[in-house]
């Protein structure tokens, strides 16, 4: 590889000198671990294996193969204490900080809460399917939530693709760029109802006490039956605490949702925790008409639940809080009542206001999340890999990354990751002529780096890795 094609990503004890504890098997394995034989497993193992339902559709598992591993043995200081304001992408980081995912498959969970845009296509009205849009954007991000793991960098041609039936989708995403790093993805309905697109190239930064992931690259929810395009552009995301203390995330800035055909748009504000915490999580906006008129106030959290109002029951409201007026939380929570019993008790921290409409609320977690990286049941999913399905993946996919499935199965092994790296780079090199001449880089009015899909998911045949993805000028 050429300084140009140079990638940097996580790295086993072995190689990080400034780590403390050896990143062996046996030493990562906490008591009362589950073995997995790596040469043995299929992705799905015992753990949380489930047979197909009567009805044909797959079930999936709901468990990983092997409990995370402790990372109180790490330290990574020894790394960022040199890059404080600096562009992280470069950084060689201890493997004891990633999670068992690409973030290709990362960007997969975007798709969780899908059934908000099938609502959204099925409502007559543009406002009601808005509501459904801010709904989904917000839902979009709530996976993160206590997710403190870095998913491995994809290298250049990495794909990812995955079919729910149950859900009603199909996606496919790959890594379009290495300088800068730019993966973009394509998602379509079904039933014909809706595309989902777009490229992202988060940019990383080390400010002492924090990681901040500040996203690039527009997103793009496309709703066929309506001819409706939305687009947007995700919160940033802040680690916090990664020198000492407890991890946690916030995520902050303001996201502006535009329907391109009518004009309206919904401006939504994720709230920095501020001084006293007061403000942690909260998201408030609302949805205005190309106008500026304020047609419905949206409120809420985007670890738990978000709530919709009309602008003068919101205004009515505010305005009797500032008098001292303001009815009891009791009476508050029975706004709605069916809507709000719906929430779930141990996480609805969100003040409702009377007559409010419950737009999205976070799906429950499986209780044993904190020992899968905090995985949600969907996320448990992404990396399964039933016995057949390697025949007819690309070779390019994530399933088949042996550093990735070597840590879901608990092992370490510092070869597995290296193998994959000289494998896939030497795809890459053999592929390299082929890509240049579907892929082009360019730049538009709108966005540095579009990436569109050039048509159709892939045939299964593999003779010539070009790239599916091609970039596109929107002249």
């Amino acid at each position: 590889m050429n300084g140009d094609e140079e990638f940097f990503d996580a790295v086993t004890g072995s190689d990080f000198e400034n780590s403390s504890g050896d990143f062996s098997e046996a030493s990562q394995k906490a008591p009362g671990a589950l073995r997995v034989d790596p040469s043995k497993s299929n992705g799905l193992g015992k753990v949380g294996e489930r047979p197909p339902q009567e009805n044909g559709v797959q079930k999936h598992r709901t468990a990983l193969p092997a409990p995370m591993f402790t990372r109180s043995d790490f330290s990574i200081w020894g790394i960022l204490k040199k890059c404080v304001g600096l562009e992280l992408s470069k950084i060689t980081m201890p493997i004891a900080f990633n999670e068992p995912l690409s973030f290709l498959q990362r960007i997969t969970e975007y798709m969780e809460h899908v059934y908000l845009v099938r609502r959204a296509s099925l409502q007559p009205q543009a406002l009601e399917r808005m509501q459904c849009v801010a709904a989904f954007a917000v839902s979009a991000v709530a996976s993160q939530w206590e997710r403190t793991g870095k998913p491995f960098n994809p290298l250049l041609g990495e794909t990812y693709e995955l079919t729910r039936e149950d859900l009603g989708f199909r996606f496919i995403s790959e890594q379009v760029s290495h300088h800068p790093p730019i993966s973009a993805f394509h998602s379509e309905g079904l039933c014909q109802d809706f595309l989902f697109h777009g490229s992202i190239y988060p940019k990383l930064k080390f400010w002492g006490k924090s990681v901040e992931a500040e996203p690039r690259g527009t997103i793009t929810l496309e709703l066929l039956r309506h001819s409706e395009a939305y687009t947007w552009t995700n919160p940033t995301c802040c680690v916090h605490n990664v020198i000492i203390g407890k991890l946690w995330i916030e995520q902050y800035g303001t996201v502006e949702i535009l329907n391109h055909r009518t004009g309206d748009k919904c401006v939504l504000h994720f709230r920095p925790c501020g001084l006293f915490g007061k403000e942690l999580h909260k998201v408030e906006g609302h949805i205005q008409d190309k106008n500026k008129k304020k047609l419905f106030i949206i409120y809420g959290k985007w670890t738990e639940c978000l709530w919709g109002i009309e602008p003068t029951a919101y205004e009515s409201f505010r305005k009797q809080e500032r008098r001292g007026e303001s009815p009891r939380k009791a009476q508050l929570e029975k706004a709605d009542a069916d809507m709000a019993e719906a929430v779930p008790e141990a996480q609805d921290t969100v003040q409702v206001i009377p007559g409010s409409r419950l737009l999205w609320r976070i799906n429950t977690r499986p209780p044993n999340s904190a020992q899968m990286y905090n995985f949600t049941s969907f996320t448990v999913s992404l990396n399964e890999l039933p016995a057949g399905m390697e025949k007819v993946l690309a070779p390019t996919d994530c399933r088949l990354r042996p550093d990735i499935r070597s840590m879901e199965n608990g092992n370490m092994e510092t070869s597995t990751r290296r193998s994959w790296s000289h494998s896939l780079n030497g795809r890459q090199s053999a592929c390299g002529h082929a890509r240049t001449h579907v892929c082009t880089r360019v730049h538009t009015d709108t966005d540095a780096h579009a990436v569109v899909w050039s048509g159709g998911f892939p045939l299964r045949g593999y003779h010539h890795c070009v790239s599916r993805l091609q970039n596109h000028v929107c002249n």
